[in-house]
C-alpha cells in the first residue's frame, strides 16, 4: 500500500545472494553481510538457507537483516553453499510465511529458492498446479517457480530449471540451491539484475555488485538475459534457455533502486546519476543560490547539476536514517509527521535562499508537496524542483510496486498542474533521451514502460 513517507517513490524489488565456497564449513556470515549491503532493496523480511551437502538449514523472519539474525541463528546455518533474500512484497502479503528463501523437499533431495521480480502468468500456472493436487503454503509467485522445478526434477535440476523458465513469463533473477550446487537465473530480457563475482574458494551471485565488495568478492560480470549459470566444485558452467535479440534492463535501477557504489552493465550507478544531473542542468537551467538534494539517491544528480550550472551544492535537508523506509501511518496528519521525522530543513542553510531541489521521481506528489512547504517555512525564498526522471505515467508489472495509473500524478496532470500541486516556483523533468544518455547505453537496452507505456511483455491479462 502506498500511504507513507515513500508516496513519491516507486517501491523496491528484492535482493538475492548465492554463494558456493569449497574451503569453509559455513557461508552464513558471508550471506549475512551480502544481505546487509542489499538492505535498500527490501526491508520487510530477510532469510538465509544453507546446505552442507546433505542437509538444508534455514532461518527467516520479518524485519531488517540485523533484526532477523544474530550470532546464535547464524551459527546454526551450517554449510558451504548458501542463498539469501531481502524482501519488499510486490506479490503476496507481508507475512513471515511469504519470506524467502523457500525450501522444499522432493524425491531427489531438496531445493531452496530466492526470487527477485514478478511473474505475469502466475495465476494460470498456479491454478493448473492446484488442479493437479499441489498445495501452496504461501501467496507469492516464487512458490510457483519452486514447485515447477521440483516437478520436472526427475531428469536433473538443470533440465528442470530450463523447462520451468520455458513456462514462466515476467521479470526474475533467481538463485537456486541444491545439495551440491547453486544456480543463478536471469529472465530473458534482463529486467531484473544479477551479477557474478569470484571469492577465495568459490563464487558469489548477487543482485548488485555492492554486495560482492562487502563479501570480499570481485565482480566478474553480469549474468546475461536468458542465462542459467551453475556453480559447484567443478567451477562455473553456463547454458542459455533462450536468447532474445535485445535487453530490457529496468531504467529505475540507474535512477533510484541500485546503491550508488554498484556497477550494472559495466556502468557506474554513481556516475550515471551525476551525468543525469549535468544533463538536467543543461535542459532546464534556472537562476538560484544553491542546489540541494532530497537524500540519499538524488545526491549524485544534485552534485552533477551543481557542477554543470556553477551554482554551489549544499545541504538543505537532513535525513533521519533511523526512520525506516517502510514506516507507515494510517492518517494524513501522522503521514505528514512521518515526513518531518525523516526529512528536516537545515534552516541556517536555506533561509533567504533561492533553492534548486533535485529529486529522482514524483509518484503521487504528496511528499514532494510537504518538502517544498517545509523548505519555504524554513525561510527559502524560492524552491525550483528538478526531477531526474521523466513523469511516471504507467504502472509497473515486473517487480516494482507502483500505484494504479489513476493515482499517478504524471498520468493525470500536466507539468504545470503538478508544479501548482506541490507548490514549487518551477518544475521540470529530465527528458527521456537525456536520461538514457546519462547511462551511456541506448533506448533499446532499457525497459522504459513506466514513462512511455511500451511494455516489453504482454500485460493485458494481469
Amino acid at each position: 500500500m502506498f500511504n507513507g513517507i515513500n508516496d513519491d517513490k516507486l517501491r523496491e524489488e528484492c535482493g538475492v545472494i548465492g554463494i558456493y565456497k569449497s574451503d569453509t564449513e559455513s557461508v552464513a556470515q558471508h550471506v549475512y553481510f551480502g544481505l546487509y549491503s542489499l538492505q535498500h532493496r527490501g526491508q520487510e523480511s530477510a532469510g538465509i538457507a544453507t546446505n552442507n551437502g546433505t542437509q538444508t538449514h534455514y532461518h527467516k523472519g520479518m524485519g531488517l537483516v540485523p533484526e532477523v539474525f544474530n550470532d546464535e541463528t547464524l551459527g546454526k546455518l551450517k554449510g558451504h553453499i548458501g542463498i539469501g533474500h531481502v524482501r519488499y512484497s510486490t506479490t503476496g502479503e507481508s507475512y513471515v510465511e511469504n519470506a524467502q528463501p523457500l525450501s522444499v523437499r522432493y524425491k531427489g533431495g531438496s531445493i531452496s529458492l530466492a526470487h527477485n521480480g514478478n511473474l505475469v502468468n502466475t495465476k494460470a500456472i498456479r491454478s493448473q498446479l492446484e488442479d493437479d493436487g499441489v498445495v501452496f503454503q504461501t501467496t507469492i509467485d516464487s512458490e510457483v517457480i519452486v514447485n515447477l522445478i521440483a516437478r520436472y526434477s526427475n531428469d536433473g535440476i538443470e533440465y528442470a530449471i530450463k523447462r520451468t523458465m520455458d513456462q514462466i513469463k515476467g521479470a526474475y533473477a533467481l538463485v537456486v540451491m541444491t545439495e551440491d550446487s547453486v544456480f543463478g537465473v536471469r529472465d530473458p530480457l534482463g529486467l531484473r539484475p544479477l551479477c557474478l563475482g569470484s571469492i577465495e574458494g568459490g563464487y558469489v551471485l548477487a543482485s548488485e555488485s555492492c554486495a560482492l565488495e562487502t563479501m570480499g568478492a570481485t565482480l566478474i560480470r553480469d549474468i546475461e538475459p536468458g542465462e542459467i549459470i551453475r556453480i559447484s566444485k567443478e567451477g562455473t558452467f553456463s547454458i542459455y534457455y533462450t536468447k532474445e535479440s535485445k535487453k530490457n534492463v529496468c531504467i529505475f535501477e540507474y535512477i533510484y533502486f541500485a546503491r550508488p557504489d554498484s556497477v550494472m552493465e559495466n556502468i557506474s550507478i554513481y556516475e550515471s546519476r551525476k551525468n543525469a544531473g549535468r544533463i538536467l542542468a543543461k535542459e532546464h537551467p534556472v537562476d538560484a543560490d544553491m542546489v540541494i538534494a532530497v537524500p540519499d539517491s538524488s545526491i549524485p544528480a544534485a552534485i552533477g547539476y551543481a557542477e554543470e550550472s556553477g551554482i554551489p551544492f549544499g545541504e538543505g535537508l537532513m535525513k533521519n536514517r533511523y526512520v525506516g523506509r517502510t514506516f507507515i501511518q494510517p492518517t494524513q496528519s501522522m503521514r505528514e509527521l512521518a515526513v518531518r521525522l525523516k526529512l528536516t530543513p537545515l534552516k541556517q542553510n536555506v533561509n533567504g535562499k533561492r533553492l534548486i531541489m533535485i529529486d529522482d521521481s514524483i509518484v503521487r506528489g504528496t511528499t514532494s508537496k510537504q518538502i517544498v512547504e517545509s523548505l519555504k517555512a524554513a525561510g527559502a525564498k524560492e524552491v525550483h524542483v528538478r526531477i531526474v526522471s521523466p513523469p511516471v505515467a504507467y504502472s509497473c508489472y515486473f517487480g516494482i510496486d507502483t500505484p494504479d495509473r489513476t493515482q499517478l500524478l504524471g498520468a493525470n496532470k500536466t507539468i504545470e498542474e503538478i508544479r501548482n500541486f506541490i507548490g514549487a516556483d518551477s518544475l521540470a523533468y529530465i527528458s527521456l533521451e537525456g536520461l538514457v544518455e546519462s547511462t551511456g547505453l541506448n533506448n533499446e537496452q532499457f525497459c522504459l514502460a513506466c514513462f512511455n507505456g511500451n511494455y516489453p511483455i504482454e500485460v493485458s491479462n494481469i
